[in-house]
């Protein structure tokens, strides 16, 4: 699978998350805390697959991009920093829907760039056959990204 349709794939499937838990209630505690870990799990799994694959060689192709996978790290670091404390806390705290609500928001903003901005000029950089490879090198990775986002390095330590 090309790289940037598998990235897209990932998007859709947080999307209709954070959809989900949307439709969801104060009272529906149990199923809030289910939806949240799913999206940590997503969004960890993404932001790891990105920043070890894919930034690489985009900036690799197309050097001009370099702000944009800049700003795109600092932009995970700050969601990854945000899943850990969701994964911590009790789906009752009254905290807990306005922390998933802010995550929503930075995560859309982040995939609208990313989508709308950027993976236009990378696509013409790298070329179908690339992003195809990527896509399968990132696809395989999955599987030994890590879960839990407290087990993210942050950016500062790569």
């Amino acid at each position: 699978m090309d790289a940037i349709v598998l990235l897209r794939e990932d998007h859709k499937t947080v999307e209709k998350l954070f959809k989900r838990f949307e439709k969801t209630s104060d009272d529906d505690v149990a199923e809030r805390r289910r939806i949240a870990d799913e999206v940590i799990e997503e969004l960890t799994v993404h932001a790891w697959i990105e920043e070890k694959f894919f930034y690489p060689a985009a900036r690799e192709a197309a050097p001009d991009t370099k702000d944009h996978i800049l700003e795109s790290i600092e932009e995970h670091h700050a969601v990854v920093w945000m899943l850990s404390e969701i994964k911590g806390m009790d789906p009752a705290d009254e905290r807990f829907a306005a922390k998933m609500s802010v995550l929503m928001e930075q995560v859309r903003h982040h995939v609208e760039e990313e989508e709308q901005d950027w993976f236009p000029d990378v696509r013409k950089a790298m070329g179908r056959n690339r992003l195809t490879e990527l896509g399968g090198e990132m696809e395989a990775g999955k599987s030994r990204a890590p879960r839990d986002p407290l087990a993210v390095p942050s950016a500062d330590s790569k």
